[in-house]
């Protein structure tokens, strides 16, 4: 690192990269700087970097890696990809930020947090939502017990596609509810109650096509009879928020729930409290444009990476890696009862 300035790389030129890069122009120019691209397609590469104003990009994931002016790597390729090309920017002494899920199998997300341990480098899944300030304020108000002792979680993700993306429907690509959507809703659980669940059960369906799951409940089981209901689809539209019941009330994360700026606190004979939070403005851009619906938000877990670079961590308190294992082993469980097997399945039993 030069000084306080973080250098990135981005791997992959598709929609959640641009959403990213374009977000960091709300960030100073004097700590945040993207340095290279890389896509298997070097036009798109080429076009990326031209819109950013990137000074280098690459046609292969392995320049990348190799560049010795790249101090983070934001992972941004198919879910299929993330293992691979996080464990090659990691054995390259690199950082990483890997987009959710970072890993589709828990046996592939215990292999990459063994190598990051390993080299002692920073290593975070990008689950955004945890670095709203909703999720913070939600955050305080657990742990100053506002609602009294958290029991119940219920969260939902799911919308109806008429036309679903090779991404979201084909199993090669790891497609499905779960892996795609419900780990919003799975993370949401694990974020309220922070340790790892003692009972789950899961039922759900698949779709006749490809067999990739459709919609998937699960209810989970904590410490002291403390109890979860997460949902996720791509068949039908589900409410997208989430609510948390206590001994004394209940707090509500409006949708979205996975980049919300709304929650509602009721306590029992007290009038609902309503907390709105601004979300960053847009950055203005010629001819760049977010892909997704408060996209600007994701400069928040960017900062959060800097920081805990900055100060020597190598993962984030937030969302620590023993976190993101909980939440894949979750899935892994999820997809098992249901009957929705990987590939890599097979590779790590």
């Amino acid at each position: 690192m030069k000084g306080e300035l973080l250098r990135w790389g981005i791997c992959s030129a598709g929609k959640i990269s641009n959403d990213f890069v374009l977000s960091l122009q709300n960030l100073p120019s004097t700590e945040h700087q993207v340095h290279a691209v890389a896509a298997r397609d070097i036009d798109r590469a080429e076009k990326f970097a031209k819109l950013f104003s990137i000074p280098n990009c690459y046609s292969s994931y392995e320049e990348l890696a190799a560049d010795k002016n790249i101090d983070v790597v934001y992972v941004g390729a198919i879910h299929t990809q993330h293992y691979r090309v996080t464990k090659m920017m990691l054995e390259a002494g690199k950082h990483v930020l890997c987009e959710k899920p970072m890993c589709v199998t828990g046996g592939e997300t215990k292999s990459l947090i063994s190598v990051a341990r390993e080299k002692k480098l920073f290593l975070m899944e990008a689950i955004w939502s945890r670095y709203f300030p909703a999720y913070r304020h939600v955050r305080k108000l657990l742990d100053d017990e506002v609602i009294g002792e958290a029991k119940h979680v219920q969260a939902s993700f799911g919308e109806c596609s008429e036309k679903l993306v090779p991404r979201v429907a084909e199993k090669e690509l790891a497609g499905g509810a779960l892996l795609d959507r419900g780990v919003y809703a799975v993370q949401f659980a694990q974020f309220v109650f922070n340790e790892t669940p003692v009972e789950q059960m899961s039922m759900g369906s698949l779709l006749r096509e490809s067999g990739v799951d459709s919609k998937v409940h699960i209810m989970l089981k904590y410490s002291n009879n403390k109890t979860a209901v997460v949902s996720t689809s791509i068949v039908e539209n589900l409410p997208n928020d989430a609510v948390i019941s206590g001994s004394k009330g209940s707090i509500r994360v409006c949708f979205p729930i996975w980049c919300p700026s709304r929650i509602e606190v009721s306590i029992k004979y007290q009038e609902t409290q309503v907390f709105e939070f601004e979300l960053p403005p847009k950055p203005t851009l010629e001819g760049s444009k977010f892909n997704f619906r408060n996209s600007q938000g994701l400069k928040y877990e960017a900062e959060e990476v800097r920081r805990c670079i900055m100060e020597g961590l190598t993962e984030s308190p937030a969302l620590t890696l023993d976190a993101t294992q909980d939440i894949v082993n979750i899935m892994d469980k999820a997809r098992k009862a249901i009957g929705y097997d990987l590939p890599q399945d097979k590779e790590w039993c």
